[in-house]
């Protein structure tokens, strides 16, 4: 802000004057009361059916890609392996263990993705697939509380009073851009702006048929979106929102911009982050 001639609100946003930045926090309703960091979370055979059919999206998405062999050519290989480790072979048992086999086998073998390589994200295909099954888990709508209060209800409520009454400019990343997006249907505050990033929203296997309400579109609060994606972002297979979501009575639709980011892990900010040496939430 000061470069670009802005000295007086770049001082009023470094003493917290002039906006008031929230993070709806909602990690925590995911973990496993007293599990460690490579526990699994609790999943059935309906979330091992999501999660598989989120991986092969995410999978058949960058192998249509024609461009995808010429920019990494190891990356379609190990694609391609992680595919044939979700596909049922003949005569094979089809049970829930069996397919959480597969599911864990996949998202092992994604690790050997040149992208994901470098990072040390993961330490394993297991935490992988606990990131990854999270999307599953709040599109189960399941795990009630004692209330009968469930996952996805929770989380909505988490970013719900985190916005307030409005009116607010929601900023969203990955499976919050799932929860920010259904939890907007509800808001009957002013959204002026919101920005998604690294959206699985349009990811019309399992994701868009499951969004809520239906069919999909802008929420009536939004007065502008605005949708950013990397395609190199390995988690993002369909990321032109505007094509799978239609406009609110006032015309508003998702306008996508492709960008390409400097960091090794371009789905989140975290190498990016590290690298500034600051914190800044995921």
């Amino acid at each position: 802000m000061r470069k670009a001639g802005h000295s007086r609100l770049a001082e009023a946003f470094a003493a917290g004057t002039a906006i008031s930045c929230v993070f709806g926090h909602y990690a925590d309703l995911f973990e496993t009361a007293g599990a460690q960091g490579g526990a699994d979370d609790p999943t059935d055979a309906d979330t091992e059916e999501i999660l598989r059919g989120l991986l092969l999206e995410l999978i058949e998405g960058h192998l249509s890609d024609p461009e995808l062999g010429a920019r990494h050519p190891d990356t379609e290989k190990v694609l391609m392996e992680a595919r044939a480790d979700l596909t049922p072979r003949p005569g094979s048992a089809q049970g829930s263990m069996n397919l959480a086999r597969r599911t864990l086998n996949a998202a092992t073998t994604l690790l050997g993705v040149p992208l994901l390589a470098p990072i040390g994200r993961w330490a394993s295909g297991r935490l992988l697939k606990r990131d990854l099954a999270q999307v599953a888990r709040y599109l189960r709508r399941g795990e009630p509380d004692t209330d009968r209060v469930t996952l996805d209800q929770r989380t909505r409520q988490r970013v719900r009073v985190a916005i307030g009454d409005g009116p607010a400019i929601v900023i969203a990343h990955s499976l919050g851009t799932v929860v920010s997006y259904e939890m907007l249907h509800e808001f009957p505050g002013a959204v002026p702006l919101l920005v998604t990033i690294g959206s699985p929203l349009a990811m019309r296997t399992v994701v868009w048929p499951r969004l809520r309400p239906r069919p999909p579109q802008t929420p009536e609060s939004v007065s502008e979106w605005l949708n950013f994606w990397d395609r190199d972002d390995l988690v993002v297979s369909r990321p032109v929102l505007e094509k799978d979501v239609r406009a609110n009575s006032r015309g508003v639709l998702p306008a996508s911009t492709r960008i390409d980011s400097d960091g090794l892990w371009v789905h989140g900010g975290h190498g990016l982050t590290h690298r500034r040496n600051r914190q800044v939430s995921p």
